[in-house]
C-alpha cells in the first residue's frame, strides 16, 4: 500500500493514523456501553471487552496477513500489559484519589479471571521452552504443533467461560446484577437508540479498519525514521492507542465507585486477548498458511509470566487503593523502558 513512499513519509504517515485511531477508539467504547443499557449488564460488559479489543484484532489481522507474526504477536501482547498495568492502574490510582477510600470488588470474578490468565501463561510457556531447549521431536513442526492444540483448548477453555459467565455465573449472582443495575439506572441513561449505536459500531469499525492497514504498513519506516524499535511500537505505543476505550471507561466506572465494571474492563479484556484473540490467531494463520506460533520469545514470555502474578497478587485481597494503582502505573513504566531497549533476535527470521 505505501511501497512508493520514503521512510520519513512513512514515519508521518504512521503517526496521523495512529492519531486518527485514538478518537475512533475511544468513539467505539462509547457506542458499546449505550449498547450495554439495551442488552444488560453481562452481555454488555463482554460487549465492551469485545469492541473495545477490536482495534487490536484488526490490526493483528492486517500485520498477520502482510506475514508480520512478530508485530501480531508483540502488539497483542502488549495489550494485555497495557490492560493489565496501565489501564488497571489508572483506574485504581484515579478511583482512589477521587473517592478518598478503599474501594472493594468482588474477589471471586478476580480470581477467576486470574486463573484464566495463568492459563493462557501456560500456553505460551511450553513452545517458548521447547523452542529454547531445543527438546522438539520434530525441529520446526513439534512447536507449531503444540502452540496450534493448545491454541483449540485456550478457545475451548474461553468459549466454557462465556458460558458460565453468561448462564451460571448469571443465576448464582441475581440479586447482586439486580442491585447493580437499579443502582445504575438511576446515576445514567441511554444517550442514542440501539440501532444507532449497532450503526455507529459498523462505521467506526470500518474506519478502523483501513487505517490500521495504513499503520501496519508504515511501522517498519517509522521505526527507521523515529529511530524507536519495532518491539517498542508494536509492545507499546499500539496497544496504548487500542486501549483508549478501556481506559477511559475504566477510569470513569471507577471514579464512580463502579470498581467491579472497572476491573471486568480492564481484566476481562485481558482474559479476551489472551484466551481467545492469540488462539484466534494462530487459527486464522493456519488456514492462511502464515506460521503463527504461541512462542512468544523468552523476554516476552517472562514480561508476561510476572505480570499476571504482580496483578494476580495485587487483586486477591478484594480490595483497592490508590497505591496499588501508583504499583502498576511504575510497573508498566519499568516494562516501556525494558522494551525500549530490547532488541528482538527474530526480527530476521521474519
Amino acid at each position: 500500500m505505501l511501497e512508493m513512499v520514503s521512510i520519513e513519509e512513512k514515519g508521518w504517515v504512521f503517526f496521523f493514523s495512529l492519531l486518527g485511531i485514538t478518537p475512533l477508539a475511544e468513539r467505539l467504547g462509547y457506542a458499546t456501553e449505550q449498547l450495554a443499557f439495551y442488552t444488560g449488564s453481562t452481555v454488555g460488559g463482554l460487549l465492551n471487552a469485545t469492541f473495545g479489543n477490536a482495534t487490536e484484532v484488526i490490526i493483528s489481522m492486517y500485520a498477520l496477513k502482510n506475514g508480520m507474526i512478530r508485530v501480531v504477536q508483540q502488539s497483542l501482547l502488549g495489550s494485555i500489559l497495557s490492560n493489565m498495568l496501565l489501564v488497571l492502574g489508572c483506574a485504581f490510582f484515579c478511583g482512589g484519589i477521587h473517592n478518598k477510600k478503599i474501594q472493594v470488588f468482588d474477589q471471586a470474578t478476580a480470581l477467576v479471571n486470574s486463573g484464566l490468565l495463568l492459563m493462557a501463561v501456560m500456553g505460551l510457556l511450553f513452545p517458548a521452552v521447547l523452542h529454547f531447549t531445543h527438546t522438539e521431536v520434530h525441529k520446526g513442526k513439534s512447536e507449531l504443533a503444540l502452540s496450534r492444540f493448545s491454541s483449540c483448548i485456550m478457545l475451548v477453555a474461553y468459549a466454557s467461560y462465556l458460558f458460565f459467565q453468561l448462564k451460571v455465573q448469571k443465576n448464582l449472582y441475581s440479586e447482586v446484577r439486580e442491585t447493580d443495575e437499579q443502582d445504575s439506572d438511576g446515576d445514567e441513561e441511554c444517550e442514542i437508540t440501539r440501532w444507532e449505536a449497532i450503526g455507529w459500531l459498523a462505521v467506526l469499525t470500518v474506519w478502523i479498519s483501513v487505517l490500521s492497514g495504513y499503520l501496519v504498513d508504515a511501522i517498519q519506516g517509522a521505526s527507521e525514521s523515529m529511530n524507536i524499535p519495532v518491539a517498542f511500537i508494536s509492545v507499546i505505543l499500539l496497544p496504548i492507542v487500542g486501549n483508549a476505550a478501556e481506559h477511559a471507561s475504566a477510569i470513569m466506572f471507577a471514579m464512580k465507585d463502579k470498581l467491579d465494571i472497572s476491573l471486568g474492563v480492564a481484566i476481562g479484556s485481558s482474559t479476551q486477548i489472551s484466551m481467545f484473540a492469540i488462539p484466534f490467531c494462530v487459527m486464522i494463520g493456519w488456514f492462511m498458511g502464515k506460521r503463527m506460533d504461541l512462542n512468544f520469545q523468552l523476554f516476552e514470555t517472562a514480561t508476561l509470566f510476572i505480570t499476571v502474578l504482580v496483578v494476580a497478587f495485587m487483586l486477591q485481597e478484594g480490595r483497592s487503593n490508590y497505591f496499588k494503582g501508583l504499583m502498576l502505573i511504575l510497573c508498566y513504566l519499568i516494562v516501556a523502558a525494558s522494551f525500549f531497549v530490547h532488541v528482538d533476535p527474530s526480527n530476521a527470521d521474519d
